[in-house]
């Protein structure tokens, strides 16, 4: 994918389960090939690529080749941005319930 392209949403590519639990063994691996990770869904080696296809758009998952098999691992950098978005929210509950906090020690007094 060119430069001029933009990639595939991170957000996008993690919204299916299936590609969760890929990040998941990759995350536990070096690296994996595709025949290792069928083997974990029940599911074909066509299904399986798909779900590698739109994890390497969006930057989750590099692979190589070796001989004749392709090795995926994850590039865990693009989780940064689901974590900074977690890590807003989670400022904006701390400080509502803060205020709820305050509210209810006012209305005990």
């Amino acid at each position: 994918m060119s430069e001029n392209n933009q990639l595939r949403d991170v957000f996008d590519a993690i919204a299916d389960p299936t590609r969760r639990q890929l990040i998941r063994l990759l995350a536990e691996a070096e690296d994996l090939p595709l025949h290792e990770l069928t083997a974990q869904f029940q599911m074909g080696r066509t299904a399986v690529s798909k779900h590698l296809t739109i994890l390497k758009e969006a930057g989750l998952v590099l692979d190589r080749k070796v001989g004749r098999e392709t090795r995926y691992r994850l590039n865990a950098s693009p989780l940064r941005e689901i974590q900074d978005w977690v890590a807003f929210y989670g400022k904006f509950w701390r400080a509502n319930m803060l205020r709820l906090n305050q509210l209810l020690k006012e209305e005990e007094e």
